[in-house]
């Protein structure tokens, strides 16, 4: 039965089935497309880095990590600072326990806050930037010149981006939580006048090692989300400087929402592995 033979009302019933059909069609195609593209960075992060692509790496790392660290910082310190304005008014409630503030602060952004607002600044920052640069080129067509001249336009222009949000992603996080617990204590102890040693006996007793590594392990994953989604952007960016505007914009939402997926998935992985090797660990309050 061709589609011609199908009365004129039918195809207005079906018509709904037809589009959400070709929407599941293409993302499942979008998908495939962005599998293929991550398997080809990862198989030449193992192959291992040339000369030139050690280079660019070290400009990208620069681009990536010093250049971010001010935007960072600003953030985390103000995110610290908020988070104890907002939390003494229920601590203070009970006689003593703001005390312990110090390690609800501590735990709270090197856990949750500091690694997810250091991925979304750079996703912002560096993975926009990324994506622009990326579709400018395949838009000048400087990526089709790579090919022809015999060289991987993704091993030499998508692994050196990936691997320095690799590396700095997880050390931009450390500056972050540094600046954010610095935040709160200001607050803490100068403004709501907890005692100092307070402050820091409950922070440092209150977190363990785990803790700190799982603050490491989602910055080092929200860094392979924002490396390769921002390059992938690039790489397939529509033709003109629109295709590039729109380009960077869903480099931005998607990697935000895919943070934020990874982020809720790695907590309930990361928690049950806590609760399974150390069931009987006491609250921190």
């Amino acid at each position: 039965m061709s589609a011609n033979s199908i009365p004129p009302y039918s195809r207005r019933l079906l018509e709904p089935f037809a589009t959400i059909g070709q929407t599941v069609t293409n993302s499942l195609q979008a998908i495939g497309d962005f599998g293929a593209f991550f398997g080809a960075i990862i198989f030449w992060i193992f192959r291992g880095p040339s000369r030139t692509t050690l280079r660019e790496m070290l400009v990208q790392m620069y681009e990536t990590g010093t250049l971010s660290i001010p935007v960072v910082m600003i953030t985390g310190g103000f995110i610290g600072a908020v988070l104890a304005i907002e939390a003494f008014s229920q601590f203070a409630v009970i006689p003593g326990l703001a005390d312990r503030l110090g390690a609800v602060i501590m735990i709270s952004v090197v856990k949750q806050i500091g690694p997810i607002l250091t991925a979304v600044m750079l996703a912002g920052r560096v993975g926009g930037a990324m994506t622009a640069e990326l579709g400018t080129m395949r838009v000048t067509e400087q990526i089709d010149a790579l090919r022809a001249m015999g060289a991987d336009p993704i091993r030499t222009l998508v692994t050196p981006r990936v691997l320095a949000c690799v590396i700095m992603t997880p050390v931009l996080t450390i500056y972050s939580d540094l600046i954010g617990i610095l935040g709160g204590w200001m607050i803490c102890v100068g403004v709501y006048h907890i005692r100092n040693y307070a402050f820091w006996h409950y922070a440092f007793t209150g977190t363990d090692m785990f803790t700190v590594a799982v603050g490491s392990i989602k910055s080092f994953v929200f860094g392979i989300v924002i490396g390769s989604i921002a390059c992938y952007k690039g790489f397939n960016c529509g033709n003109g400087a629109q295709g590039v505007g729109r380009a960077c914009t869903e480099s931005f939402v998607e990697s935000f929402c895919v943070i934020l997926l990874a982020n809720f998935t790695l907590a309930v992985m990361l928690n049950n592995i806590y609760t399974m090797f150390w069931p009987n660990q006491p609250s921190i309050l």
